[in-house]
Formats: C-alpha cells, sequence, structure tokens
C-alpha cells in the first residue's frame, strides 16, 4: 500500500543531520526503496520554502524530482476545507497543507507518514489512517 509522507518526514530525512533522523529516516528509506512513497504539491512546497542558498535549493528540487506530485482534485480542495471546519468546531487547529494531506489520504484510502502530533487528532476526528513503520 502507498502511503503519503508530510513534509516533517521529508524534512528530518532531507535537512537536518544524520545523527537526528533515526527511525523514521530508514522508515522513509524502506518506503523509497519499495516505491510506496506518495507526495503532494504543497508538501513539497513547504520543503523548497526557505532554502536560501541557490544551491541547496536546486539540489533539493533534483532530489524531489524522483517523487512526482500525487494528482489533486477539485474534490480535495472541498474535502480539506469540510474536514478543516469540522476541525475547527471541537477546537483543533491546523494548517491548509495538514487539511490537504487528509483529504487526498481519506479519498486514496492510504495512510499518512508523519511526526506532527497534529494528525493524532485528525485520526480522531476525520478518521485518517497514520502508517506505523515496523519495528
Amino acid at each position: 500500500m502507498n502511503v503519503l509522507v508530510d513534509t516533517s518526514v521529508w524534512s528530518l530525512a532531507l535537512r537536518r543531520k544524520a545523527v537526528q533522523t533515526g527511525d523514521k529516516t530508514r522508515a522513509l528509506t524502506e518506503l523509497i526503496r519499495e516505491g510506496r512513497v506518495l507526495m503532494i504539491g504543497p508538501v513539497r512546497q513547504e520543503l523548497l520554502s526557505g532554502v536560501r542558498d541557490k544551491a541547496q535549493f536546486e539540489s533539493l528540487c533534483a532530489q524531489l524530482h524522483a517523487f512526482p506530485d500525487e494528482p489533486l482534485q477539485e474534490g480535495d480542495f472541498e474535502h480539506a476545507a469540510a474536514c478543516y471546519n469540522r476541525c475547527r468546531e471541537r477546537g483543533v487547529q491546523g494548517s491548509n497543507t495538514d487539511f490537504l494531506i487528509c483529504a487526498v489520504a481519506l479519498r486514496r484510502k492510504i495512510p499518512v507518514f508523519t511526526t506532527d502530533k497534529d494528525f493524532d487528532r485528525y485520526v480522531e476526528l476525520l478518521g485518517v489512517v497514520l502508517h506505523v513503520p515496523a519495528g
């Protein structure tokens, strides 16, 4: 089964020192080897935003080209807004990208791989499934 990978996991693998990444990076590496990783454009944008050095930006772009964007549909944006509204009614805040990830994951019936604790609430309120690495 494919897995939609959140910015938080990509960031661990691509931006931080290897010593700090541990199990999450190994799990992402395994998903990549298995060809099970999905990405959406807004996650790509988050990863590239704030990279100040042009050479680093271009290098990161090149690395991410190995992962084409999962096509987004009009209904994904509407469902993301509905997810936002549902969570907000219950006092839970989140980012537009988080809710778009939830909408795509729910449509595709695939888990989300994240380190973002906000997703624990999305599981509870929206029925999103999280990827739990083996081990």
